[in-house]
């Protein structure tokens, strides 16, 4: 057997550390409801897909709910997945009270990643903060070929190998379906790639990663709780990238205003400002995981700020009749 494709097959014992699953439990739902069709060495010995990791972690999920085995057994990983977000839905929608942050949609690449961010672990460890798993793809080039289901606000993607043409397909893919935020988690990389991706706004780590720097990285991208329904920012979802570069605020900066407290000006300084204490704090999540709860929350608070005060620019513009559209050309 090849001992490339070897590589992402496992044991019944790692599918059950992975997923959660025991391994007598396996057994049954392999034996008794066909739910895996795992291939055989010449010793015997079952192998299992990284899909089969992903389906018996969603399993697990849907019946710690109520859901019996043999009604969702031989349902495919996307349809499991579909039903757990629901099921999540109505499970938040019950518990909501007062203002809540909303959920943010996630697009998963890589299936071991997938049955990770669906694991119950994971969704301890990420401290009750809503995301929705949208789409899980195998990898790149499956999720450029595919149409995703709606808009996704995240893109988490895992890569063995991080060089300059996996970086292109990922800026492609970002482009094509208008992401906000990308993470992406890697083992082997290219410094000269991995520091390109960085200056573009990308978050790049390099595994292994803990479940809670997991979160940490994606609570960074989350719109801070500013308990203010006047803030033209939903709590809870996903912080959108730079509306305006540093060439174009000092352009704003620049022009006269009719205002007496130089508004245009002040704002724009603010917004430069916010936008580089925002990388900065992205920057220190990317290096190590020391004070990653710091930074996290930093990067949070500063981009919420940067995205709020942007707002507040194009209110001022359109008070003074400045084309802010007209200052990117």
């Amino acid at each position: 057997m090849d001992h490339k494709k070897l590589s992402n097959l496992h044991k019944i014992g790692a599918v059950s550390s992975l997923s959660g699953v025991p391994t007598p439990t396996l057994r049954v739902w392999e034996q008794r409801y066909q739910t895996f069709q795992p291939q055989k060495t010449e010793s015997k010995h079952r192998l299992f897909t990284d899909d089969d990791v992903l389906k018996a972690t969603l399993l697990k999920r849907l019946t710690e709910q109520g859901h019996g085995i043999s009604n969702i057994a031989n349902l495919s990983t996307t349809d499991l997945n579909k039903l757990l977000q629901q099921q999540q839905e109505t499970n938040q929608r019950k518990a909501r009270t007062g203002l809540q942050g909303q959920s943010a949609s996630v697009a998963v690449i890589g299936l071991t990643l997938a049955a990770r961010i669906e694991s119950k672990k994971f969704t301890l460890s990420f401290n009750n903060q809503a995301i929705r798993i949208t789409d899980i793809f195998s990898n790149l080039t499956e999720a450029l070929a595919a149409t995703f289901q709606t808009k996704t606000q995240i893109l988490l993607i895992h890569t063995n190998s991080l060089d300059a043409a996996v970086q292109v397909d990922i800026h492609r893919l970002a482009k094509l379906n208008n992401s906000l935020q990308v993470i992406v988690l890697y083992n082997y990389g290219q410094e000269p790639v991995i520091d390109s991706m960085k200056r573009s706004g990308m978050i790049v780590r390099r595994e292994p990663i803990s479940d809670s720097d997991l979160a940490d990285l994606i609570n960074s991208l989350r719109v801070v709780d500013t308990q203010s329904s006047a803030a033209h920012l939903p709590s809870g979802t996903v912080i959108p990238a730079r509306k305006y570069d540093d060439i174009e605020l000092m352009r704003v900066a620049g022009i006269s205003s009719d205002i007496l407290c130089e508004c245009p000006r002040h704002v724009a300084e603010i917004i430069t400002q916010l936008a580089s204490f925002e990388q900065y704090s992205r920057d220190c999540l990317n290096k190590s995981t020391e004070d990653a709860h710091l930074h996290s929350y930093l990067s949070t608070v500063s981009g919420s700020a940067r995205a709020l005060f942007e707002s507040a620019l194009e209110m001022v513009a359109k008070h003074e009749g400045i084309d802010l559209r007209a200052l990117s050309k």
